[in-house]
This record gives structure tokens, C-alpha cells and sequence, in this order.
């Protein structure tokens, strides 16, 4: 018996699913960085956003990436979060804060994914920048 070969149809769907949720993402994270939005979006309210039920989300992000859709919020919210850090007028609390985090959490969120806190990830961006400008006036 051949392999059974999934309609187009459905194949098309479920990397549109894919596309509005990443979409979804990036509108809810922007909207959290530029203040309109207090609370961080969980999988179900993207799905009820989708209209469609948080366990289809989940098993279609996970069918079409091979990644949990986990993966994605933490990815974005590590690219925000180190762009912040890099701006050195805004202090570690108030940057967890933007990002709906208490600033623990936020240090052991960020640690665990950067292999550094976010204080040691600013000082080696300073570090960095300070060695640029150094080699520029040599």
C-alpha cells in the first residue's frame, strides 16, 4: 500500500495556520514593547484569536516548524529583549517590566536562554562597542 499523501488542501491550511500565528506573534509582541497591551498572550488566546481550538494551534505549529509553539514567543522575546539591553539609558527592571516579566524572572528567563544574565549580556555589548571605538582610533 502506498504511503498515504496529505491533500494540498489541508498541506495549505496548516502553513496558513502557521503564518497568521507567527503574524500574530510579532503584532502582540509590538504592541506589549510599545505599551498597548499589559498582559503577554498565552496559546489559547492566539487560538481563540484564530478561532480555532489551542490543542489544533499547538499540533499544527509543531506539524509544519518541528518546533513547539513556545519556541517562537521565547525566540522573539529574546531578539526584543537583547536589542533593550543594548540601549544603556534603560535600566535591566524596567525592560523585565515592558516585557511583562518581574525582573527575576526575567534574569532567569533570559539566563537560561542567552547563558547570561541580562546585566552580563549588556557589559559584553559595552565591552564590544568600547573595543570597536578603540580599534577606530588606533
Amino acid at each position: 500500500m502506498p504511503p498515504y499523501k496529505l491533500p494540498q488542501k489541508i498541506a495549505a491550511r496548516q502553513h496558513e495556520i502557521t503564518a497568521d500565528f507567527l503574524h500574530i506573534i510579532d503584532r502582540h509582541l509590538a504592541d506589549i514593547v510599545d505599551g498597548r497591551v499589559l498582559d503577554m498572550y498565552e496559546i489559547r488566546d492566539i487560538a481563540e484569536e484564530m478561532h480555532i481550538h489551542p490543542t489544533h494551534l499547538s499540533n499544527t505549529i509543531k506539524l509544519t516548524t518541528g518546533k513547539a509553539p513556545c519556541f517562537f514567543f521565547e525566540e522573539k522575546i529574546m531578539i526584543i529583549a537583547r536589542a533593550m539591553l543594548q540601549d544603556n539609558r534603560r535600566s535591566i527592571a524596567d525592560i523585565a517590566t515592558t516585557l511583562t516579566f518581574d525582573p527575576s524572572n526575567f534574569t532567569k528567563f533570559f539566563k537560561r536562554f542567552q547563558g547570561m544574565t541580562p546585566k552580563q549580556y549588556r557589559e559584553s555589548v559595552l565591552q564590544e562597542e568600547w573595543a570597536k571605538t578603540e580599534l577606530l582610533t588606533i
